[in-house]
């Protein structure tokens, strides 16, 4: 589950960690309000304006001002509320449709007084599933992609492993501290903001947390001023207050509705939906389908109850992307017979009506051959296979065929 930046810091908080203090705003005039009580908590003179939408690069779309008076806060908060901010991340890049923009944030301006006895690093927590352990990732190039500075300068990314069973030890905060060339009083903020923004990744038991840039201020602080959280949904159940912190309108409304039915749901951008039950079946499907010329269009997992509701239910998300040409049915009957799911697949399609798009199904395990047999004879436009690469083959077959009508 991704955070917003403002939840994000909030979350930052709460374990100890420094951050840019920042108000969150949904209209102009609670922006203004924002920016008056900054300057009365935090001294600041000027805020910057901030775009709330799931997606980095939000200042090359025209999502993150710098505004000096009132004036300026209303003239940015009014440009970017309701605007539909492109950025590299947001669907489709900066030629997509962009995010809607429904909250700013108005943050202080962390960088005065003395803009050039700043510095700007890169620090990120997450796990390194080959090595078993979690890692922070940092460089002195903050405030850029990161990407970027690993292709161009590699020896400016530095990583320092920490094991789970141990956390992270003091000695791994000084070396980064170290590392980074700091010393003094911003080499000890360094130390503690390190220590204290592990143990809030432990602690939230989150899946990554993003701090680009994380600022040494002109008086040797160290801050967090843009923060990336993203919290693993399967913890969720021991965070509920942050479950709440959940913004569907920023997640794919496929995805959430298959959430709701209790399917296992990512779209893609091929053009064959893929219906399996078991996330390991799922990837060999799209596998062979990519081998055999096609493109998956989804991940759907129906998971061991395939019975006729949720197959019809699956059949309703898959066949809600245009570019569907062909629909894989690929189940294994092992706890299910297939031949209910194949009577699940007859009355899913009934139920369905008007189904313009071929369906292939495969069914394999107990009851396959009374399975074949009711597709057969169900006389609807639906494919039966017993081999995995024949049901690949046939769905290449109706690609082309499709290619030519």
């Amino acid at each position: 589950m991704n955070l917003h930046e403002y939840q994000g810091k909030e979350l930052l908080k709460r374990f100890g960690v420094a951050i840019q203090e920042g108000i969150v705003a949904e209209s102009v005039e609670e922006a203004v309000a924002a920016y008056h009580k900054l300057q009365k908590e935090t001294g600041t003179e000027a805020v910057v304006i901030k775009a709330q939408i799931h997606a980095g690069g939000r200042g090359k779309g025209g999502g993150v001002k710098l505004a000096r008076n009132e004036e300026e806060v209303r003239k940015y908060a009014s440009n970017i509320l309701g605007m539909m901010l492109k950025t590299p991340q947001t669907p489709g890049g900066m030629e997509g449709p962009g995010k809607l923009v429904r909250k700013i944030l108005v943050a202080e301006d962390v960088y005065r007084p003395d803009f050039d006895a700043c510095d700007e690093f890169y620090m990120s927590v997450l796990m390194d599933r080959e090595r078993k352990t979690n890692v922070i990732i940092y460089s002195t190039e903050g405030g850029v992609e990161i990407e970027k500075v690993a292709e161009e300068t590699p020896h400016l990314v530095h990583k320092e492993y920490a094991d789970p069973t141990l956390g992270l030890l003091p000695f791994q905060a000084r070396k980064i501290a170290f590392n980074l060339g700091l010393s003094g009083q911003a080499f000890k903020e360094m130390v503690r903001f390190v220590s204290k923004l592990y143990k809030a990744f432990v602690g939230s038991d989150a899946s990554l947390f993003e701090i680009n840039p994380t600022l040494k201020t002109a008086d040797d602080r160290i801050l967090a001023v843009d923060c990336k959280v993203t919290l693993d949904d399967n913890a969720l159940y021991r965070h509920k207050d942050m479950a709440e912190w959940r913004d569907l309108s920023e997640e794919d409304p496929v995805e959430v509705e298959a959430k709701e039915y209790g399917l296992n749901y990512v779209n893609l951008d091929g053009n064959v939906g893929c219906m399996v039950n078991g996330a390991g079946l799922a990837m060999a499907t799209m596998d062979l389908i990519k081998l055999s010329g096609g493109e998956p269009a989804n991940f759907l997992d129906v998971g061991g109850t395939a019975d006729a509701e949720r197959v019809e239910k699956a059949l309703r998300i898959i066949l809600k992307d245009p570019r569907v040409e062909v629909i894989l049915i690929n189940i294994f009957g092992g706890i299910v017979r297939c031949d209910r799911v194949a009577n699940g697949i007859v009355q899913a399609y009934k139920n369905l009506g008007g189904i313009k798009v071929p369906i292939v199904a495969r069914l394999q395990g107990t009851n396959a051959d009374i399975a074949k047999k009711i597709i057969d004879e169900s006389g609807l436009a639906v494919h039966s296979a017993i081999e995995l690469q024949e049901a690949a083959d046939l769905v290449a077959k109706l690609l082309k065929e499709k290619q030519h009508q």
